[in-house]
Order: C-alpha cells, then sequence, then structure tokens
C-alpha cells in the first residue's frame, strides 16, 4: 500500500507537469501558464497584476505535405526552468546600458505516432512575454515545409487597436484606430484595391500592433530575431477576438523552408498599464543574440543631410536626362543625351550641401541619383537593374570625396535595387569596395517595387534572408546599412549594430505625397520603433510643398515646432534634417535646435504618453550634462505639464524652447513657433501648450 500511495503521488506529479506548467517574471507582474489541451495541443495563457490579457491560445505548426502537423498528440517529456540576469552596453541607443532579467521555461514535446519532438521556450521578462518553437536535431524531422504557423493570441476583449493592413509588400499606411470588431470592415476597401494583398484576409494586420483595453492595459504584439523566417501578419478571428500568426508566403505559397536544428523568431507581448513602458522596454532587443561584431569603432551615430527632399517633392530628378538614350545591355550612351536640368545629383548642387553640413555641424550628406539607371527604370523598364558604381557624367564620386573630405564630411551612399535582389547580391562584394576606395562608410539601400523575381514578396523567408546577408556582407567591409522598403526590424541592431537605421514605415516622404495623418508620429513609437530605429527624415520646415514644385499641391501636416521635436521622440543613431538648406536659412533661430541635438544618448526618460495623442521624451546627451525634451501632439491641443526632475540636483541649468505660437496649427498656421530661454533646476516644472499636430522641442544645457 505505502509503493502504492508514493507511485499515485509520483504518477500525479507526471500529470500536474504534464498539464500546466506555471512560469512567473521576476518580480511577479506576469504569470504564464503552459498546458495541454486533452487532444495534446499545447496551449498558454498570460496575466499581468492578476488580469488575464491573453486568454488559453493554442501553439503549433501545420507542415506541407506532410500527414502529420506538429499541432497535436504531444506529451511533455521534460521542462526546464531558469533565471537569467545580465546588463549589457550597446554600440548605440536610448541608455548606455540595458538590462536582460527574466525567468525561463523550456517545454519539451514528443508527438505521438511520429517521435518528433519541438521545445517551446518562453521567457519572461518585467515588461512581457516572448516565446518561440525549437526543432532539435532528431531522426523523424530534419527537412519539413511549413504551411503555416498556427500560434494564436487570444484577446480578453473587443479592445482599441492602432493598426494597418496586413500587406505582404508594404508597411507604409496610415494609422487606423478602432476596436478590433471593426477592423474588417475599414480594411476591406484597401484589401479589394491592393493587388498585393490578394493572399491575405481583410482581417489581417501588420506588427508591432498596439492595442488599449478598455480598463487602461496596454498590449503591444510584435516578433524578435528575424532570422531565415517569414515575417508574421496577424490573422483575426473577430468573433471570438482571437488573433493568429500568419506567415508571408513565397512565390510558390511556403511559408518557410526549415532544417533542424534550427528555431523560430521570438513571438513577444508586452503589457504595462502604463504606456511609457511599452515605450521605454527593451525587450526586443533582449531576445536577439548579443553583437557578432567584435570591433565596433567604426559603428557611429550620424546627422546628416542631403539630396533628397527636393527630388521627393518633384523640384528636381532622380535622372540625367529626360530623353531616354538608347539602351544595350543595360548601359547608357550619355555622349548623345541631353541633360535634364533638373538632374539633383550635380557636382555643384551637391558641393553646396557639402558646405552646408560644414558649417552647421553636420557628419554627412546623402546623395541619391548619382549613377546611371534612373533614366531606364523611369522611362523604359520596371525590370532595369543598377550597377551600383557607374556615376552620371555630372558627377565626380572621386573629385566630390575629395572635397567632402576637405571639409570633414562623409558622404553617405545610396544604392536602389529596383526590387532587383540577385543582381544586387551580384554586385554587392563590388558596389561595397568601391565604397571604401572612395570614402563612403554608410549605404542608404532601397527595394522599391516588385520583387524580382518575380511572385516573391518583400517579408517571405528568401528575401528576409537576402536583407540579413546584406548587413552581414557590410559588416564585412564594414559599412553601416540603412535600408528602406525592407522588412520592419525587430531587435537584429542588438547583433549586428551596423544596422543604424529602416524606413520600413511611412515616413516623411508621404507628406509630399499627399500627406499623413498630423497624429502618425504619436503612433509609430508605439509601433514600427519597437523593434528598432527608424530613418524618419524629420525637420520639414516649409510645409507648402507647392512651394518648391507648383505642380505638387501636398501639405506636410505638422508644425514646425513638432518637428524639432521628431529627433527626440523618434529615436535613431541616424537622424536627418531632410529639407533643403534654403528652407533652413529661412529660419535659423528654429534650425538652431537641429544643430544642437544630439543623435546618442546614455539616459532616456518617457515622461508622458498616449498612443495616438500625445508622447513626451527626455534624453541625456551621451559623454555631456545636457539635456534634449520633444513633446509631439495629435489633432487635439493640450497643455502637456512636466516637471524637471531628471535634471541633477544642485546644477543649474539653461532651457530653450521651442514651441507653437498660440495660433498655430498644423493645417492652417504651420511656422507659427515662439523660443524663449529660462532657467531651470531639477526643481522646475512647467506647463507648455502643444497645438493641433504641434509639439515643443527643449534644448537643457548646463550652465557652467
Amino acid at each position: 500500500m505505502k509503493n502504492l500511495f508514493f507511485a499515485s503521488l509520483i504518477l500525479f506529479a507526471f500529470s500536474s507537469i504534464a498539464e500546466a506548467q506555471q512560469l512567473k517574471s521576476p518580480e511577479g507582474k506576469f504569470v504564464m501558464e503552459f498546458s495541454l489541451q486533452n487532444d495534446g495541443t499545447p496551449t498558454y495563457n498570460l496575466k499581468y497584476k492578476n488580469k488575464e490579457v491573453v486568454k488559453t491560445s493554442k501553439l503549433g505548426l501545420e507542415l506541407k505535405d506532410d500527414k502529420k502537423s506538429l499541432l497535436n498528440d504531444f506529451t511533455v517529456t521534460d521542462t526546464k526552468s531558469s533565471t537569467f540576469d545580465e546588463t549589457w552596453k550597446p554600440v548605440w541607443g536610448e541608455v548606455d546600458n540595458i538590462r536582460n532579467h527574466y525567468n525561463e521555461l523550456a517545454v519539451t514535446l514528443n508527438q505521438k505516432g511520429t517521435d518528433r519532438q519541438i521545445i517551446i521556450r518562453f521567457r519572461l521578462f518585467d515588461d512581457g512575454l516572448g516565446f518561440r518553437y525549437e526543432f532539435p536535431a532528431q531522426k523523424n524531422l530534419t527537412y519539413f515545409v511549413i504551411k503555416e504557423e498556427r500560434t494564436q493570441f487570444a484577446m480578453a476583449g473587443d479592445h482599441t487597436a492602432f493598426w494597418i493592413p496586413g500587406d505582404y509588400d508594404t508597411q507604409e499606411y496610415d494609422y487606423t484606430k478602432s476596436k478590433l470588431s471593426e477592423i474588417r470592415g475599414l480594411s476591406q476597401k484597401a484589401y479589394t484595391a491592393n493587388v498585393s494583398q490578394k493572399n491575405f484576409s481583410p482581417t489581417g494586420v501588420q506588427t508591432s500592433l498596439m492595442l488599449k483595453t478598455a480598463d487602461g492595459i496596454y498590449i503591444n504584439l510584435h516578433e524578435a530575431a528575424l532570422i531565415n523566417y517569414s515575417c508574421m501578419h496577424l490573422n483575426l478571428d473577430d468573433k471570438n477576438m482571437i488573433f493568429e500568426s500568419w506567415l508571408t508566403p513565397d512565390a510558390k505559397g511556403d511559408k518557410g523552408y526549415m532544417q533542424a536544428p534550427s528555431h523560430s523568431p521570438w513571438r513577444t507581448i508586452m503589457v504595462s498599464d502604463n504606456a511609457t513602458e511599452i515605450l521605454s522596454s527593451k525587450m526586443t532587443y533582449n531576445l536577439n543574440d548579443p553583437s557578432k561584431i567584435e570591433n565596433t569603432s567604426w559603428i557611429k551615430p550620424v546627422k546628416y543631410i542631403g539630396v533628397w527632399w527636393e527630388m521627393i517633392t518633384g523640384k528636381s530628378s532622380w535622372s540625367y536626362t529626360n530623353d531616354f538614350p538608347t539602351v544595350q545591355l543595360g548601359v547608357s550612351d550619355f555622349s548623345k543625351a541631353k541633360p535634364s536640368g533638373t538632374h539633383g545629383a550635380n557636382n555643384a548642387n551637391v558641393k553646396k550641401y557639402i558646405d552646408f553640413a560644414a558649417a552647421n555641424g553636420f557628419d554627412a550628406v546623402l546623395v541619391e541619383g548619382w549613377n546611371e539607371g534612373w533614366e531606364d527604370w523611369f522611362g523604359h523598364s520596371k525590370d532595369y537593374v543598377f550597377d551600383f558604381v557607374t556615376p552620371y557624367p555630372d558627377f565626380d564620386v572621386k573629385g566630390l570625396h575629395e572635397y567632402a573630405k576637405s571639409k570633414g564630411i562623409k558622404i553617405i551612399m545610396h544604392h536602389e535595387t529596383s526590387g532587383s535582389v540577385r543582381n544586387y547580391e551580384r554586385h554587392m562584394d563590388k558596389a561595397y569596395q568601391f565604397m571604401k576606395d572612395n570614402g563612403y562608410d554608410a549605404v542608404k539601400s532601397g527595394y522599391v517595387g516588385d520583387i524580382l523575381p518575380r511572385g516573391e514578396n518583400h517579408y517571405n523567408q528568401w528575401i528576409v534572408n537576402h536583407y540579413q546577408y546584406a548587413i552581414e556582407k557590410a559588416a564585412d567591409y564594414k559599412i553601416m546599412v540603412n535600408a528602406h522598403e525592407a522588412v520592419r526590424p525587430t531587435g537584429i541592431a542588438r547583433t549586428y549594430p551596423n544596422l543604424i537605421g529602416n524606413e520600413a514605415a511611412r515616413g516623411t516622404e508621404y507628406q509630399a505625397f499627399g500627406g499623413s495623418k498630423p497624429n502618425h508620429v504619436t503612433v509609430l513609437p508605439f509601433t514600427r520603433l519597437i523593434g528598432g530605429p527608424m530613418d524618419y527624415t524629420p525637420g520639414i520646415f516649409e510645409m507648402d510643398i507647392s512651394k518648391m514644385n507648383p505642380d505638387n499641391k501636398s501639405h506636410v501636416n505638422s508644425t514646425i515646432a513638432n518637428q524639432l521635436a521628431l529627433y527626440v521622440t523618434m529615436y535613431s543613431p541616424l537622424q536627418m534634417a531632410a529639407d533643403t538648406p534654403e528652407n533652413y536659412n529661412r529660419f535659423p533661430d528654429a534650425f538652431q535646435f537641429i544643430k544642437d541635438v544630439a543623435v546618442d544618448w546614455s539616459e532616456s526618460k518617457y515622461i508622458e504618453a498616449e498612443p495616438g495623442d500625445f508622447i513626451t521624451v527626455a534624453r541625456k546627451a551621451k559623454g555631456t550634462n545636457n539635456w534634449f525634451v520633444g513633446n509631439v501632439n495629435g489633432e487635439t491641443p493640450r497643455t502637456s505639464n512636466i516637471d524637471f526632475s531628471f535634471l541633477e540636483k544642485g546644477k543649474k541649468y539653461t532651457a530653450t524652447i521651442y514651441a507653437d505660437a498660440k495660433d498655430a496649427h498644423y493645417k492652417t498656421n504651420p511656422q507659427a513657433y515662439t523660443i524663449k530661454k529660462i532657467a531651470v533646476t531639477n526643481k522646475s516644472k512647467l506647463s507648455q501648450l502643444s497645438a493641433p499636430g504641434g509639439g515643443y522641442a527643449i534644448s537643457i544645457i548646463e550652465t557652467k
């Protein structure tokens, strides 16, 4: 009887392990529970401060051409718990040091009938949960094709969401704010109008997805460490309020080609009852591997201007000629071509930008449209491919390099791939070596248009691997990368810090393409910036685009004070002053803030925030005792109240406040601003008006 009792006790304990495993965050605010359903389907749920934020949700993967998928019939064969706590130093960032502290649960599952094994690894931080699938080396699961990942995120209510449609080829949308139950109706128009969504549900949305519950809980769904896998979208079952992962397909419709041992990216859930904690979270970076670049001394934050906005607005052109000379084997005969007269990347114009950069303390000048090929891409064939080394006749590569060098300025290379990624890979070594030979340390790459080969998408596994290949190859040449039209970042910049910027969202350029919502910049830090910095290209001072190009009637939906604040609220180690020298010379007092503001920080304090409404951030410039504050506002005017307790006790500072004038408005009076100086200490407080689409920026300089 005694032996039977102990045998029963052991059996009960094993059954409990198989049925439910609980994991708590280090401070105990979060509790995650893993269990198997009666049919062996793995599930999890997540609570925050005793409130259910993710209800019981299924886990697993559907396989292609396989009699049995990795969905059910699992038994738990092992569980391992551990705790991890470290502090690491980023190469660049919002803070000097990042703490990586979590409790981990690794659950090993064996599938009955196939003897296949997978591990589901959970990491619970004090700001949320990350989990991924791992496929150990094994006899019965070596090569397999993913038909669909079936990870669920079951919401506890009809939450408010800030979302963009689930598009396989672009993230460049304005965000929509709605209830989850309203997504289907609101996205139907975009779904039917956009060809790239032909294989996607009208209830599909992209990550990072920001949510808010009725009782004030903020939830963010995303992924981390997207490597050798398809980008995840979310498809909503709006009857049950359950999101399910929906991976980007390739040209054949397959979602992923896997070979064990391997693993998926992390699926992330950040939760807080304070919106500022979502913004300050470093969980996405912490779920990525440490830097694989041993010597990072060549990776440096950059403040730059560029021959760019004048092309975006249509004032000048990328192409050297408008008469499209005869093309033979992709080589143009420019000796017979008539110059357009509007080509922006000409020697005299580039020198003007170099002079302006040098006179105002900038690091670099970006030049787009410098190389042959634009005339054919715009004028003849969407399939035209560039060679990345052949300049137009009016762009002297060596001469401009020497001129810039004499002024202490670097030139940033531009590689537009036109979506032809195989061509780019074929030329990449030669192109990167050309950069090094001519003094270029950074490249802005572009992937405009359909991906070639045809049928591939911008975010499937194959093209994600290309973006990663370009970053790693650039690291071999000690080149920094700013990738546009690439997949949205997932914290990979921790592992490869030469990835100093991405676009991957609706940037400033859309202000010249018809405009963006005035609250767009109050949403982006909660969504796009969760995975890494954005090359948003702020700093536009002339809001009426017709003054740049009479044929362009667009309007920049922002005030000048809002544009200044973006240098603080939209974190990036790569910051552009995007307007032209002529427009900055009209407002030299406002431009002073752009000259002064830092691009690398030792401390960051998120003072107040509400997605879609407002964000106020204070940051301390690295290596100094100076601070900069930025506030961006949505469509409703409000008074922002902050104190300066983040300043060092006993020190005195001079604060220069760049603010909206009383009658400022993003549409009717965007250039109305005031500038004043006041003395402040850590005991000072400030009430400051923010206009519709406006804000304020403050430089706080220690008084010596």
